[in-house]
């Protein structure tokens, strides 16, 4: 890989080393916004346990899963399950309200639930794009590339999953490598593959070579199921979801619910549906492993109801992700976000950014645990963006210290500088502003502040083509964390043999 030329007395500026680091275990000093009454939220509850006892979930393909929830009390009639009036929610009590997900590096294990959360890079992306470049098709290099630059951030905590789609690798036989990056690019908490139930045992065979017998009592790897929405589980998600609670991993349900398509158009509507299909995922969890680590997810947005084209950050998504907020800390589990910073824009421009920000506001303002997509999403989930995911890191990292809040005390109020600096005097030169410079601020790698005229002779580069510098400076100062070589040599052979035994295919 080539890298953009350099110029003298940048690099340190925009150097990662000199990102303050913002702990593994992250905690919120802001409590969650919560801005509906009881009442509300009462009639949200009462709409998905209507939809759950009258309407009901399909469980597809899965005779397996039926007699399970048959078993649990349920009423099964063909494909179609319906929990009797308040089931659902009650088989959910045995999940934990708070749990460690374990990292290959101690220092890095993450807690979800509580006061903590956890910033994860964009998933599932098919395409990349960077300036040099252009946009194409993501291939294991790309993976492998954002897996790095997570790992090198402070502010993502976990390394994610399918970061983009390494499409130069058959289907059947990528998640091998995408698992095997995870584990030896990075020391983070990262996610395995759901795509088959064969490649969901993969994973956990891959995780068990690194953790060993550190999983029979920890979460160590965690899945993405994601609902059919509209109220629709099919077998290959729900053969994923019971290879990974079976093993006692971490079990994320995440429906995916757009206005208009998968559900009514009005954020009501969606937060109770949203609910309802959660409840039955997070059941069927804890029928099979009861107290099995598990992960409220969502994923909903809007759409522009004229084209059908989706729409992200917008006002009416911001309101179901409070009302979810509010319903998974009723059902006291971890929650992840509807999304961090996620646009349909086609660029890393004015629109990219001011639609993630306000979706990445309510994200963590709503109480989310663990935030996905907090870097690197373009063109709604199609495109991983070089440029756009450490602009996205420069947002985290300030949102991050938002959250850690405001410390008030006799050092912070700093009575002493009074004295120093009277009225009408600037505050530059006491005691308390010279002790506290350098941390006093969040302090982001690429915006450039200063007049116009010192921006113009430097050569007056945009947001985007100072990030297009600074991915590739991360790139070149990584250096992968240190693993046994016995365990990486025993991973490289489960990989090759299991290639072996696979036959390519490419859908």
């Amino acid at each position: 890989m080539t890298s953009a030329p350099k110029r003298r007395g940048r690099k340190a500026r925009l150097s990662v080393s000199e990102t303050r680091a913002s702990p593994a275990k992250m905690r919120r000093l802001i409590p969650p916004y919560a801005p509906f009454p009881d009442k509300d939220i009462d009639a949200l509850e009462a709409q998905a346990d209507w939809l759950l006892s009258e309407i009901g979930i399909d469980f597809r393909d899965d005779p397996e899963t039926l007699e399970l929830l048959h078993g649990a009390g349920a009423k099964v009639t063909d494909e179609r399950v319906r929990f009797p009036s308040g089931l659902a929610q009650d088989l959910c009590k045995t999940a934990p309200a708070q749990f460690d997900l374990h990292a290959r590096n101690l220092s890095k294990t993450v807690t979800l639930g509580g006061d903590h959360i956890v910033f994860m890079p964009g998933y599932g992306s098919p395409f990349v794009t960077d300036l040099a470049k252009g946009r194409r098709y993501a291939v294991l290099e790309d993976f492998e590339n954002f897996v790095r630059l997570a790992y090198l951030s402070p502010y993502l905590h976990h390394s994610g999953g399918t970061v983009v789609e390494p499409t130069d690798i058959p289907v059947s036989k990528r998640h091998l490598d995408m698992v095997r990056a995870h584990l030896t690019l990075s020391d983070k908490p990262f996610m395995g593959a759901v795509t088959e139930p064969h490649r969901a045992k993969d994973s956990l065979e891959m995780a068990r070579i690194v953790f060993g017998a550190q999983m029979d009592t920890a979460a160590v790897i965690q899945a993405n199921i994601n609902v059919n929405s509209p109220m629709v589980y099919d077998a290959t998600m729900t053969g994923a979801l019971k290879v990974y609670a079976q093993a006692g991993q971490c079990v994320c349900i995440s429906p995916a619910i757009f206005g208009g398509a998968m559900g009514p158009v009005t954020p009501a509507a969606i937060a109770a549906q949203t609910h309802a299909e959660i409840l039955a995922g997070i059941a069927l969890v804890q029928i099979l492993r009861p107290g099995c680590p598990v992960v409220y997810g969502s994923f909903h947005n809007t759409m522009n109801l004229k084209s059908g084209a989706l729409t992200f950050g917008t006002p009416e998504a911001s309101l179901a992700i409070f009302a979810l907020g509010q319903l998974a800390r009723r059902l006291d589990v971890p929650f992840r976000s509807g999304g961090g910073q996620i646009t349909g824009a086609n660029a890393a421009d004015g629109q990219a950014m001011a639609e993630s920000v306000a979706a990445m506001c309510a994200t963590v303002l709503s109480g989310s645990h663990q935030v996905w997509h907090a870097a690197g999403w373009l063109e709604g989930g199609l495109t991983m963006g070089y440029e756009k995911f450490v602009m996205d890191l420069d947002a985290c990292g300030a949102v991050l210290k938002m959250l850690g809040g405001m410390a008030v005390s006799e050092a912070t109020l700093s009575k002493p500088s009074y004295s120093q600096a009277g009225p009408g005097e600037n505050f530059l030169s006491t005691e308390h502003t010279i002790a506290n410079f350098m941390d006093a601020n969040y302090a982001p790698a690429i915006a450039e502040p200063g007049p116009y005229e010192t921006w113009s002779e430097t050569g007056s580069h945009t947001s985007e083509q100072r990030a297009n510098r600074l991915w590739q400076e991360m790139l070149e100062a990584y250096t992968p964390p240190e693993m046994d070589e016995t365990v990486r040599s025993d991973l490289d052979r489960f990989v090759a043999d299991r290639k072996l035994q696979l036959t390519d295919e490419w859908y």
